[in-house]
Parts: C-alpha cells; sequence; structure tokens
C-alpha cells in the first residue's frame, strides 16, 4: 500500500517537469511565424474586419522571409497594375527540388514520348499540384480571407496530417482578383464605427473582367477612355494551364468547388 502511495506521489510531483519538458520541445520545433494577429491587428474572420490586398501582400512577403515552407512567385499584373502574387507552400526539401517536380509535371500532362513505365516512374517521383485561389467574386469575402488562413495554417502547424500535406503536395495559392480585394475591403472598411461597415454602394464594379470566353476560359476584357477593348488571358490562367499545368484546381468562390482539368483547357 505504501509503495503504491510513493508511486503516485513520484508521478504527481514527475507529471509538472515532463510537462513542462514537452511543452518545451512543442515551442522549440513549432516554425515562428508572424500570425495574422500580428499583422493585421485581428484574426481572420473576427466580425467587421477585412484585409485588403495591399496588406495581404505585405504579409505574405513577410512570411517568406521567416519561412522555408513557401516561395513567392509575381504571376504578372492586374488590370490596374498590382502585382499580382503566388504562394507556393511546400515542404523546404519540395521548394529546393520546385523547376524538377514543374517538369514532373509537364511531362506527365503532355505525355509525349513516355512508355507505360516511364509515366509510372514520375507519377511516383512527382508530387500533386493543387491550385487553390479565392476572391474571383470580391464580394464574397471568405474566398479572399481563408487564403491568409490557411497560407498561415500550413507554415505554422506540425501536426501530422499538415506534415503529410507539406511532404506529399505543392499547394499554389493566388488570389484571384487583387484589385476587387483592394476595392471591396477598403470600401467596407472606411467607416470608423464597425457597425456601420456595409458592401452596399459600391463605388464601381469590382473587376473589369466580363464573364468567360471560349471553352469556360475567364478571358481579361480591359476597356481604355476612348471605348476600345482589349482581351487577353488572365496571370492565373496562364499558371493553371501553361506553367505547371494543374490537374486539381480549387477555387473557393461560387459552385465549381473542384475542377479538374487536362492540358489546353
Amino acid at each position: 500500500m505504501n509503495h503504491l502511495r510513493n508511486t503516485r506521489l513520484r508521478l504527481a510531483l514527475l507529471a509538472p517537469a515532463a510537462a513542462a519538458i514537452l511543452a518545451g520541445q512543442g515551442a522549440t520545433n513549432a516554425p515562428k511565424v508572424t500570425t495574422p494577429k500580428a499583422a493585421f491587428g485581428f484574426n481572420v474572420g473576427d466580425d467587421y474586419r477585412l484585409v485588403n490586398y495591399s496588406q495581404l501582400e505585405s504579409y505574405w512577403k513577410r512570411l517568406a522571409a521567416e519561412s522555408d515552407r513557401i516561395k513567392l512567385v509575381e504571376i504578372g499584373l492586374t488590370a490596374e497594375g498590382r502585382h499580382q502574387w503566388m504562394a507556393i507552400v511546400s515542404s523546404s526539401a519540395n521548394l529546393k527540388n520546385l523547376a524538377h517536380y514543374q517538369e514532373v509535371s509537364r511531362k506527365l500532362a503532355h505525355a509525349e514520348g513516355l512508355s507505360e513505365d516511364q509515366a509510372r516512374t514520375l507519377a511516383h517521383e512527382g508530387k500533386a499540384v493543387v491550385w487553390i485561389d479565392g476572391g474571383l467574386h470580391a464580394t464574397e469575402n471568405a474566398g479572399s480571407q481563408q487564403l491568409i488562413e490557411m497560407v498561415y495554417q500550413m507554415l505554422s502547424r506540425t501536426d501530422p496530417e499538415t506534415m503529410r500535406l507539406l511532404n506529399h503536395d505543392i499547394m499554389l495559392f493566388v488570389p484571384a482578383n487583387p484589385d476587387g480585394l483592394e476595392l471591396v475591403a477598403n470600401w467596407y472598411m472606411r467607416h470608423p464605427d464597425e457597425k456601420q461597415r456595409t458592401l452596399n454602394q459600391l463605388p464601381r464594379l469590382y473587376q473589369k473582367y466580363a464573364g468567360r470566353g471560349r471553352q469556360g476560359r475567364r478571358r481579361a476584357r480591359v476597356t481604355d477612355g476612348a471605348g476600345s477593348e482589349f482581351q487577353g488571358r488572365a496571370p492565373r490562367d496562364l499558371q493553371v494551364s501553361v506553367q505547371w499545368i494543374v490537374l486539381q484546381e480549387c477555387p473557393v468562390d461560387g459552385a465549381e468547388v473542384v475542377k479538374l482539368q487536362v492540358p489546353g483547357f
């Protein structure tokens, strides 16, 4: 009886020390990156708060300087001349071999001159390339805001599921409509009284894109002062169907939740 009592006492005394050791190990292993709240003064998704594109851009640049799980790539200019960024998120090892995995993706997509055995070898060697964008319809706020939170979570977490995703996938996060995000967020946040904030009566349309063109591909339609219209691919489309040839696209806005594509889309 005394033996059991002494054993319980020793365990009770050791428990706080063990907890402290484990907590210290967790703090050491967890990546130290700036939280959204530290960057913006509020959590993503807080009531009466929106992050605009300028803030998103600055935050992602800060994360890229702090973490080896992210690489920022400029994919072009928006209709209003903003730099459109793509956050490539994966493990540090994958990012160091990014050009190789991009080439594997292209070879498998085109499948030119590949035997079945070669294709299977490349499939085993490559990584799943997943495109996640949001904010095309700028007044549907969750799309753009979730990109900020999702990137932060993937850079800061160390649980097995997050590590599995980082090791096996290459995730491409893209704000689909930077111009619209800047307009809508600034318009919403303009009132000092948060209870007066609203998306009603936007001063203009939140983008210069006029729907979808041939084969469902979104085309950028820009009108100059004289009323002449110019048409060309949006930067995000070039990344999806040319640079990376993404086979799984996950837009957040609208009814299309997951879209499977093949080259030439």
